[in-house]
């Protein structure tokens, strides 16, 4: 099930179900809110989007209200999460599916809120969309990938291409957005080769772990698996998190892998990351690449879960084709 496309004219609501609104400085929200109205959006927030307790996040209570008024709300078309993470995974136990079962809409953002993604995805079928926060939108300079492909993801009905941006940074730049430093990239790094054909599933890594034997974890069968990490990762545990995963029953059914580039304090490295999956029999045979604009390091793409996507990985070139 897919929500309609957002269009100009179209209210997005901001919703803060992890970490408050109340930790993105006043003038990143001004300028995040100013892009989405240039691009036609009308601009609402959550009744508690802004309140915190001594976590920085909300109550449950308070944050399920949220929600539930945005999917529930005719006028609402799209809803964004203001920021990651520790705690979105108290929700899902109180989340009202059928409610969003009923009204579905564009529901995007990324890093801790992946498992609620995911959790709407598997109890609903809703397509759901790894993506940026609201306060990414609020990003002075590099955001030009990061928005060309959150407007091919939930503007337009073509399918797209993954192309790998010019350039790449770990900046953090919420904290100074005046001093920024830009890399070239490379491109993908190619691990495996191969074709596959599948759905799209993934988020963060670690975030889908925590849904692992419970009602919210979706079926990784003929997936295409997107995953990533943040900083607070590091190889030794990327590689139990990955072989924890791989374990699923129904892991065996994973057509092909897109990792994302880590941030450079994760230690990871090309060789540690190539060692790494050279250990994961369960994956032998099928495309994996790395390097890719998913997760933490910007800019990077938006992606649709439970959409359809294409890998080809064959001497030493990529594509990945995400189909409408």
């Amino acid at each position: 099930m897919k929500p309609s496309r957002l269009k100009a004219g179209d209210e997005i609501r901001v919703i803060a179900p992890s970490r408050s609104l109340a930790i993105v400085k006043g003038e990143q929200r001004r300028l995040a809110e100013e892009r989405l109205m240039e691009l036609g959006f009308k601009v609402t927030y959550g009744n508690t989007a802004l309140v915190h307790d001594d976590f920085f996040s909300n109550s449950i209570e308070d944050r399920i209200e949220d929600l539930h008024d945005a999917f529930r709300d005719p006028n609402v078309k799209g809803i964004f999460t203001a920021i990651g993470g520790y705690n979105a995974n108290q929700l899902l136990r109180y989340i009202d599916y059928d409610l969003i079962k009923e009204n579905p809409k564009v529901l995007m953002g990324y890093s801790d809120v992946t498992a609620i993604l995911l959790a709407i995805y598997k109890k609903t079928g809703l397509t759901t969309y790894p993506g940026p926060h609201f306060s990414t939108f609020g990003m002075k300079a590099g955001l030009e990938y990061t928005m060309e492909y959150f407007k091919k993801a939930v503007l337009q009905v073509e399918d797209f291409y993954l192309e790998p941006s010019e350039t790449w940074s770990d900046d953090s730049w919420h904290l100074e957005q005046d001093d920024r430093t830009f890399h070239t990239n490379s491109g993908y790094l190619v691990i495996q080769e191969g074709e596959a054909t599948g759905t799209i599933i993934g988020g963060n890594l670690c975030t889908i772990n925590l849904l692992q034997g419970t009602e919210y974890m979706p079926s990784l069968k003929d997936s295409i698996l997107f995953i990533e990490d943040d900083e607070e990762s590091h190889p030794f545990s990327f590689d139990r998190d990955l072989q924890s995963l791989l374990q699923l029953p129904d892991a065996s059914g994973i057509k092909g892998i897109v990792i994302g580039r880590f941030q450079k304090e994760s230690g990871m490295t090309d060789y540690a990351l190539q060692e790494i999956i050279a250990t994961k029999k369960e994956i032998n045979g099928i495309p994996v690449i790395a390097n890719a604009n998913f997760g933490h390091v910007h800019p990077f793409v938006t992606v649709p879960v439970g959409a359809k996507a294409v890998m080809n990985v064959k001497n030493g070139k990529v594509t990945v084709n995400v189909l409408s």
